[in-house]
């Protein structure tokens, strides 16, 4: 079955209407809470200060300066290797894991991921240290810097990235914290909505999942996106830990879902998946729904251990890496092979011209590798869907003359300071125009889509915002 591509011409429509709807969202701006803001600000410099000084007391900062003496630099993720790892004998956690200890230059690996997984008091503060300077510097301080008159001004480009999505600067309003709790919480408090409005969050649900599978036209992805009572973590879950889904918890199917479906789709493989899950098994201590050890389960499957998942290796014979080999092969070859049949094709097809055309009207040449000319088809035209309809949503707030305004925009959602007497006519229109009036207008999506909706408080910060039914 063919598919209609936009033609050029309407990819550059749709990019100049965009810009122009993205310049009213800058210049209506977000509210910012200046007095919280430099309260947070004060508050994290404390906290900073605070854990220098635990960490200085440290026997681990004591070898640190016996070995680098007056050339000690607590910023110094070489000697922070050094030290941990040579002078103190700790093991490093990728002796087991998917790569090796040590980066091409003969330094040991002392990235954020690596580090958090060893297990030392000092390795803890040392990471929370360096979060709490982060959003110190690169948030609290940015949005200080850049807020003017209360309120913040944020730029969204279109012309930036190889993808044809998004970007934001000035500051970054697309990489606000949030998987962290307490850093969110110091950041996303700051945001406010004006007075006598909430703070409105209408987030496109697997928006990136949708349009592979209107891409890709594989029954089962398309068979997860059309029934509501299937659930696609779920299954794949239920394969990864050799249980029913009924035995499958919410956490078991979070792990599985992260960590194995969509880092599949975007090109991760076995060998990394199951390094993951095997951590996520043990640090989260995962259990099925009666309670039982998802490890001790496992080991009644004869699965005992993670495995090498060593580049290069051989999975051994009753391992959780051969394992999920196994799991792969039947994720890409039995349940979604129609899909993995369409990304070969696109694959080959890109080896051959040179380029790819996005079904949204935009060619993108040069030169790229395999997981990028699979992803980029995905997730360009998933932001296209945002930008749509974000255009026609700014539209008729300024056709309607509203006191709504758009103020903010994340890739596959939509940020809106939106006035308390316009709230219903704001929820009811930008749901009708996402999951409604744009499959109609690009009939090539074949699935339904669906919004969430999160509001804060009346007058509230954006921190605390919470799902609408």
């Amino acid at each position: 079955m063919s598919t209609y591509y936009a033609t050029k011409a309407e990819g550059c429509l749709l990019l100049h209407q965009g810009a122009a709807a993205l310049a009213d969202v800058e210049a209506a701006g977000i509210r910012i809470d200046g007095r919280r803001l430099q309260a947070n600000i004060d508050r994290v410099s404390r906290k900073i200060s605070n854990i220098r000084e635990q960490l200085k007391q440290s026997e681990v900062w004591q070898v640190w300066e016996k070995t680098y003496k007056h050339k000690a630099n607590m910023r110094s993720r070489s000697q922070l290797g050094t030290v941990l790892f040579k002078q103190m004998g700790i093991p490093h956690p990728l002796s087991i894991g998917p790569n090796d200890t040590r980066t091409k230059g003969g330094r040991y690996r002392t990235d954020a991921h690596t580090l958090s997984l060893v297990d030392h008091p000092f390795v803890k503060r040392y990471l929370s240290c360096e979060r709490l300077e982060k959003a110190r510097a690169t948030y609290l301080l940015g949005i200080q810097q850049e807020t003017h008159n209360g309120y913040l001004h944020p730029s969204f480009n279109l012309h930036l990235v190889r993808s044809y999505r998004s970007s934001s600067d000035s500051p970054n309003f697309q990489n606000m914290p949030r998987h962290n709790p307490w850093i969110a919480r110091l950041v996303r408090s700051c945001f406010i909505a004006r007075p006598n409005h909430y703070l409105i969050e209408s987030d496109f649900s697997k928006i990136e999942v949708c349009i592979s599978a209107c891409l890709n036209k594989d029954p089962e992805l398309l068979r997860y996106m059309r029934d509501p009572t299937t659930d696609m973590h779920r299954d794949i879950a239920a394969e990864l830990f050799q249980c029913e889904q009924s035995e499958v918890t919410k956490q078991a199917r979070d792990c599985a879902k992260g960590n194995f479906v969509f880092a599949q789709f975007y090109g991760d493989w076995y060998k990394h998946c199951a390094a993951l899950i095997w951590q996520n098994i043990g640090s989260q201590k995962l259990t099925l729904a009666d309670g039982t050890p998802l490890k001790k389960h496992l080991a009644t499957k004869g699965i005992r251990t993670l495995g090498s998942c060593q580049s290069g290796g051989r999975p051994a014979s009753g391992t959780f890496e051969r394992h999920v080999q196994r799991v792969e092969d039947w994720f890409w070859n039995e349940r979604f092979r129609v899909y993995n049949e369409r990304r070969e094709q696109w694959w080959m097809d890109y080896q051959q011209r040179g380029y790819f055309d996005l079904i949204t009207g935009f060619r993108i040449s040069g030169l790229y590798n395999r997981n990028d000319v699979i992803n980029y088809r995905i997730q360009g035209p998933a932001f296209h869907c945002l930008l749509w309809a974000l255009i026609r949503l700014n539209r008729w707030l300024k056709k309607k003359r509203m006191k709504t305004k758009i103020v903010g925009q994340i890739h596959d959602s939509i940020v809106a300071d939106v006035a308390k007497s316009e709230r219903e006519a704001y929820l009811a229109k930008s749901n009708k125009i996402m999951t409604q009036e744009l499959p109609k207008a690009w009939p090539w999506i074949i699935v339904p889509l669906k919004v969430e909706a999160e509001a804060a408080p009346l007058g509230g910060a954006w921190i605390d915002k919470e799902t609408i039914s």
